[in-house]
């Protein structure tokens, strides 16, 4: 075998820096080197791998990887998104340069200044912007639920015209994308359970619904506030904005969560002094709110909002909210009677004792009853999934609200807010169907201090500031007259909810007391020279007056003092449940004192009590006969008009001597009134007239 001769060995490590066999460099000769023919003989001791070692390496640099996901364009396709690439700068550029020694300026240092956008490109843009993304959470909400944060970022802007878009943009969204349930908070159980890929995703599009739709509510409380006085106009528009969008969507979906910051917005603003645009949405849209409102839930809500405030504000406010009670739906719905304290239940048959009636079932085999329960159970299902709710579960929602609603009148009753009283008395009326009789006789006692009050010649005054409501308002004159005639309208009104006479006879009430009350200031009303005066009427207030006679408008019952006059003769008079159990002294009595009056009032105050005359004749002729036939008549004595006693007025003593007046009075529909009421008695006594 031949024998190979060996590898020459190289030395790698350079020598030491004191040896005369080599140069520092390898390839640089030094200055006592042969420079001819030397050079060959000294090639075999270069290093060329200390040179390649240290020779600086030129790395290629690897492409950034892009970890950006891809996107859908509007027109359908899906693109990758492109980084642009940005360059480092070099490690070595500190290194020094010809022009950093020279004094110059390197570029990166350089400041360009910002290209400032104006105010009308801005909300052109923003219009844009906001309608993309408005359409992409249309088109699929669950995959662009990070649109929402997009939508508040851009409604965050300086701009206010663009946050006003920006408000009004999430609204249209969220009235769109709000599901028909409420959505609840997924627990601990939940986090851990094993889902489905579709329903993690729709679990994951809830929580950020929700999460982005209360920044959104409470977004619209912080704008919402800033409406008191004393903010600039661009702050004032944008709180109309947010009021508008709260009470738009408390229509809209009120079954959904943060109902409450909803309702507090609207209860804020109605608790204002100052009644403007926004006060009159947020009393409509409670109005609207209380006749859509199927279960009741969202109704006892705001009616609980509602009571707090009033009390926290000791009823210091405008008589219109008070009034948006009359439009809940229990008052047609309902059908049980309550109070402040309790509601009267139905009662069960006491034959039963308290156990279930037996229905008698008819035979069915084992597979007909497991097909039943089935079907009961889908039903169940699909009731729930419809928002079907049970007429137990609305009644009892029902039940509270009322007992929130009399607690409120009974509690202004008992302060004698006199701003508050009219519309306390018609709202208690409306309710009187629904008032229980453990109620009632507590009603009736307020009602005569009520009108006891109103009556007393003390408390003519004029109401303080303490008393009336919102400052900005016109300041509401007291009518002691109107409460008086408002108290006798609502006690009757009550009866007639009550039946009567089973009322009457359980509870041993005496209404009596309004009855007298009402007899004895028919004199003092018919000769009011301002019995018609109200606030339509064209009349210049009297220049010499120690103060104005002109009166504001009621804002609760805008009916005149006449009509409310002969509502009160009616009640009294024709009750529409037993008619035949008013004492014919009592109508004989009412009639003498009517007819008087009818000679001092004005010519369609006179006209009106004609026309209720016509009508008590025709019920009670054969009765009141003797007050125009002195041979029917069975009393003696004189007739006593100025004594307070109805019955013992003695009526049947006199004639109806006013009847000739009235015949030739100035008026022709008063002749023509006084006509008909004599023919009325000629038919009940059963003489042609």
């Amino acid at each position: 075998m031949a024998l190979t001769p060996a590898r020459k060995k190289r030395r790698l490590s350079p020598p030491e820096s004191g040896s005369p066999q080599t140069s520092p460099s390898t390839l640089v000769e030094t200055s006592d080197a042969p420079s001819g023919n030397d050079f060959f003989a000294n090639a075999a001791r270069w290093n060329l791998e200390q040179d390649y070692e240290t020779r600086p390496r030129k790395v290629k640099k690897k492409d950034r990887e892009n970890t950006r996901l891809p996107i859908k364009t509007a027109e359908g396709r899906v693109e990758q998104l492109v980084v642009p690439d940005i360059k480092e700068e070099d490690n070595d550029s500190w290194l020094g340069s010809d022009e950093e020694k020279d004094g110059g300026t390197p570029e990166s240092e350089v400041n360009v200044e910002e290209v400032k956008v104006s105010a009308r490109q801005q909300i052109l843009e923003a219009k844009e912007e906001l309608a993309r993304i408005a359409s992409l959470i249309n088109e699929d909400p669950e995959e662009h639920v990070g649109g929402f944060r997009t939508l508040a970022q851009i409604a965050s802007s300086s701009n206010p015209v663009v946050r006003k878009l920006g408000l009004a943009t999430q609204l249209a969204v969220y009235k769109d994308v709000i599901p028909g349930y409420r959505i609840r908070p997924l627990g601990d159980t939940d986090m851990t359970d094993k889902v489905s890929k579709e329903v993690r995703r729709l679990r994951a599009f809830e929580q950020g619904l929700v999460g982005s739709y209360q920044k959104y509510v409470n977004e619209l409380t912080k704008h919402a506030r800033s409406s008191r006085g004393g903010v600039s106009e661009a702050l004032s528009s944008l709180a109309t904005v947010a009021i508008s969008c709260a009470c738009t969507l408390l229509l809209a979906v009120p079954h959904f969560n943060f109902r409450g910051e909803l309702i507090k917005i609207l209860v804020t603003k109605l608790s204002g002094k100052r009644i403007d645009g926004d006060y009159t949405r947020c009393r409509e849209t409670f109005e609207t709110l209380f006749r859509d409102d199927e279960d009741g839930t969202a109704s006892l809500d705001a009616v609980t909002t509602l009571t707090r405030m009033m009390k926290a504000r000791n009823f210091r406010i405008d008589e219109s909210v008070l009034n948006t009670f009359l439009h809940l739906r229990l008052l047609s719905e309902f059908s049980s009677k309550g109070s402040q304290d309790h509601i009267d239940r139905s009662q069960p048959d006491p034959a039963l004792k308290g156990k279930k009636p037996k229905f008698k079932k008819g035979f069915r085999t084992k597979k007909q009853r497991k097909l039943e329960k089935e079907r009961k159970a889908i039903s169940k299902e699909f009731n729930q999934a419809d928002a079907i709710v049970s007429r137990e579960e609305r009644d009892r929602m029902q039940a509270e609200t009322l007992k929130l609603v009399f607690v409120t009148y009974f509690r202004i009753l008992k302060a004698r807010v006199p701003t508050l009283t009219g519309a306390v008395l018609e709202g208690l009326a409306k309710y009187a169907h629904l008032i229980n009789q453990d109620f009632f006789g507590d009603l009736l006692e307020a009602l005569k201090d009520l009108t006891t009050h109103a009556a007393s010649p003390h408390d003519d005054a004029g109401p303080t500031s303490e008393d009336l409501g919102p400052p900005d308002t016109p300041a509401t004159t007291r009518s002691p007259t109107r409460d008086s005639l408002l108290c006798i309208i609502t006690a009757f009104a009550l009866l007639e909810g009550q039946d009567a006479h089973k009322a009457a006879s359980t509870l041993h009430l005496d209404l009596s007391f309004f009855t007298t009350y009402l007899y004895r200031s028919l004199h003092a009303l018919a000769l009011n020279p301002d019995l018609e005066l109200s606030a339509r009427s064209l009349r210049l207030p009297d220049p010499h007056a120690p103060t104005p006679s002109l009166l504001p408008a009621p804002r609760i019952n805008i009916q005149t003092t006449p009509a409310l006059l002969m509502r009160a003769l009616a009640s009294v008079l024709l009750p529409p449940v037993a008619t035949h159990a008013v004492p014919p002294v009592r109508v004989a009595a009412f009639s003498r004192q009517l007819l008087i009056s009818a000679l001092h009032l004005p010519e369609r105050s006179a006209t009106g009590v004609l026309g209720l005359m016509g009508r008590v004749v025709k019920t009670y002729g054969r009765k009141m006969a003797g007050l125009w036939d002195t041979e029917e008549r069975k009393g003696d004595g004189e007739f006593e008009a100025r004594r307070g006693d109805v019955e013992g007025s003695n009526p049947f003593a006199g004639t109806v001597w006013e009847g000739e007046l009235l015949r030739l009075h100035f008026a022709p529909g008063v002749r023509r009134g006084y006509e008909d009421v004599e023919r009325g008695v000629g038919e009940g006594r059963g003489v042609a007239g």
